[in-house]
C-alpha cells in the first residue's frame, strides 16, 4: 500500500513537473505568430493548474503568495505586455498598419508598436508644408494630422490607441534583434518580445559631415516634429536663410520660407531644382515660379564648409568656388538614409540599403516583415527591385503586409509610384502649387501647357507611356492615363 502511494506521488509530481515547464514557456513566448501571454494572465493560469494539482495531491492550499510573485517576476522580464504583433517605428507606415490591425479585429491585446518619438504616428509629410506655413497663416499642428487623416480616415490621437487596446512604447529605438529568440534590444536598456514582427523604422536624414559644420547650431535636419520645431523656432528669428538641397525638402522649406519673408537662398550640385524627377523645361519654369517669391537660386554648387560665429552658431556657407553666403540658419535636405543597420547585423537580407522583401512584404526571415521607406520590395510594374521613399507607398505598403500577414490576402504588392508636393498654400499665397506624378520619368519627354496655372509632362519609351505629370490639375484627370506600361 506505502509503496502504491509512493509511485501514485511520483506521478503526480511528473505532472507538476511538466505543468511548471508548460506554464514557463507559455510566459516567455510561443510558438512564432502565436499570441504571447502577459504576466497577468499567468496568475490565473496558474491559480487553475495548481487548484486542480492540489486536489489530487491532497493540498489543503496553494503555493504561497511569495512564490507566485517571484513566478511573476521571471515572467516580466519584456517590457511589452502586447506581444503577438509588434512594429518598430511610429511613422505613417505604423499608423496605416495599426488601422489595419483594427479593422481586422486583431489589435486589441496583441499589438504593440515601438516608437522613437514622443508622440502618435502622423501624417509626416505636413512637417516639411503646413507645419512651417507662418505663425499668422494657420500652420498645421498636432492633434490635426494624426495618422490616418491624410488619406480621409479617422484621426488616430493617444487615446485612439489605447481605446483599441494597442500598447505604444515612446521615446525609444531598437537597437538590436535576436532572430532565435524573438526578441529585441532597445536603447533604453529593455528586452521586448514579438511573434510577428514588422520592421517600419523608415528613413533618417543623410547629414553634412561634422567636421564641415554639419552639427553647428543653427543647422537644420527635418525628419520629426522634434525636428520642425526646432525649425519654427529659428524662422521666427531669421533674415536670412541658406538651404543645401534642390530636391523635395528644400523646395518645400524654401516656399515656406517666402512666407515668412526670410532671404533665401538654395544652392544644389545640379543644373536644375528637382533633377532626380524633373526634366531640365519643368525644372527652369518652377525657378521662376519661386524666383517671383524671392528665392534665389545657386545652380551647379558645392558646399567645402559651414562658418561658425563667436557664439558657436553657423553664420556662414563658403563654396567650393570661393563664394560665401552669409546666413541666420541652415536647412539641409540632401536626402534620407533607410534605417536598417540593427536588422541587417542580425542577418536580414538588404537591398539597396533597405530590408528585401517579398511582395508581400516577408523578409529572408519567417515571421518579419518590412514595410515603408525601409522596405526593398519588387516593383512589379517595371520588374526591379527598388525602395520608395512617400507617403503613397507608407500607407498602401502597411496595408497590403497587414493583410497578407493575417492571410486574408495572397496576392503580391503592385504598385505604381506616386508623388506629390503642395507649396505656397499659405493664405494670401499668390498662387497655390499642387503636382502629382505618375510611373517613371524614363525615356522621351512631351510637354503640354504653358504652366498658368496648368502644365503636363509625360514620358514615353519605345512607344510606351511611362510617367505622367500634372501641376495644378486633378488627380482623375492624371489617373486617366494609368496604367503605364
Amino acid at each position: 500500500m506505502i509503496r502504491g502511494q509512493h509511485l501514485e506521488s511520483q506521478r503526480l509530481k511528473k505532472k507538476l513537473r511538466m505543468a511548471m515547464t508548460s506554464i514557463s514557456q507559455g510566459c516567455l513566448g510561443l510558438k512564432r505568430g502565436g499570441s504571447m501571454c502577459c504576466t497577468e494572465p499567468s496568475t490565473f493560469v496558474m491559480r487553475d493548474v495548481f487548484r486542480s494539482l492540489a486536489s489530487q495531491l491532497h493540498l489543503n492550499r496553494l503555493p504561497s503568495r511569495s512564490w507566485r510573485r517571484a513566478t511573476l517576476i521571471t515572467c516580466a522580464t519584456f517590457a511589452n505586455e502586447n506581444r503577438e504583433f509588434v512594429i518598430v517605428g511610429g511613422g505613417n507606415a505604423a499608423g496605416y498598419a495599426a488601422r489595419t490591425f483594427v479593422e481586422n479585429g486583431m489589435a486589441d491585446g496583441k499589438l504593440c508598436i515601438v516608437s522613437k518619438e514622443s508622440v502618435a504616428p502622423y501624417e509626416r509629410p505636413a512637417l516639411t508644408k503646413a507645419y512651417l506655413s507662418p505663425l499668422d497663416k494657420k500652420p498645421a499642428r498636432l492633434p490635426g494630422f494624426h495618422t490616418c487623416v491624410g488619406s480621409g480616415g479617422e484621426r488616430q490621437t493617444p487615446e485612439w490607441y489605447k481605446d483599441k487596446g494597442i500598447e505604444v512604447i515612446y521615446g525609444t529605438t531598437v537597437t538590436g534583434l535576436d532572430i532565435s529568440t524573438q526578441t529585441l534590444a532597445t536603447a533604453s536598456g529593455s528586452r521586448l518580445k514579438y511573434g510577428s514582427l514588422i520592421i517600419a523604422t523608415g528613413c533618417s536624414a543623410s547629414r553634412l559631415p561634422d567636421k564641415i559644420g554639419g552639427s553647428l547650431p543653427g543647422v537644420h535636419y527635418i525628419r520629426d516634429v522634434a525636428d520642425a520645431d526646432l525649425l519654427v523656432s529659428s524662422m521666427q528669428s531669421a533674415k536670412k536663410l541658406v538651404i543645401i538641397g534642390g530636391g523635395y525638402i528644400g523646395m518645400e522649406v524654401a516656399a515656406a520660407a517666402a512666407g515668412w519673408k526670410i532671404d533665401t537662398t538654395v544652392i544644389f550640385p545640379e543644373e536644375h531644382v528637382m533633377a532626380r524627377l524633373f526634366p531640365a523645361t519643368l525644372g527652369r519654369k518652377y525657378e521662376e515660379l519661386y524666383e517671383e517669391n524671392g528665392v534665389k537660386f545657386f545652380k551647379s554648387a558645392f558646399v567645402k564648409r559651414l562658418v561658425a560665429g563667436t557664439d558657436g552658431r553657423v553664420t556662414a556657407v563658403q563654396l567650393e568656388n570661393g563664394s560665401t553666403l552669409d546666413t541666420d540658419m541652415v536647412v539641409v535636405g540632401i536626402g534620407a538614409k533607410p534605417v536598417s543597420t540593427p536588422f541587417a547585423e542580425a542577418g536580414l537580407k538588404t537591398h539597396a540599403g533597405g530590408i528585401q522583401v517579398d511582395g508581400q512584404f516577408r523578409t529572408s526571415s519567417p515571421g518579419i516583415f518590412s514595410i515603408g521607406d525601409v522596405a526593398a520590395f519588387p516593383l512589379k510594374i517595371y520588374g526591379r527591385t527598388a525602395r520608395v521613399e512617400h507617403v503613397d507607398h507608407a500607407r498602401k505598403s502597411a496595408q497590403h503586409c497587414v493583410n497578407a500577414l493575417l492571410n486574408i490576402r495572397t496576392d503580391p504588392y503592385d504598385y505604381l509610384p506616386y508623388f506629390y508636393s503642395r507649396v505656397f498654400e499659405y493664405e494670401g499665397s499668390s498662387r497655390k502649387v499642387w503636382w502629382q506624378f505618375y510611373g517613371d520619368n524614363v525615356g522621351e519627354t512631351i510637354e503640354v501647357g504653358d504652366f498658368s496655372p496648368k502644365y503636363a509632362t509625360f514620358w514615353l519609351e519605345s512607344g510606351k507611356l511611362k510617367g505622367v505629370f500634372l501641376e495644378s490639375g486633378s488627380s482623375e484627370v492624371c489617373k486617366n492615363f494609368i496604367p503605364c506600361t
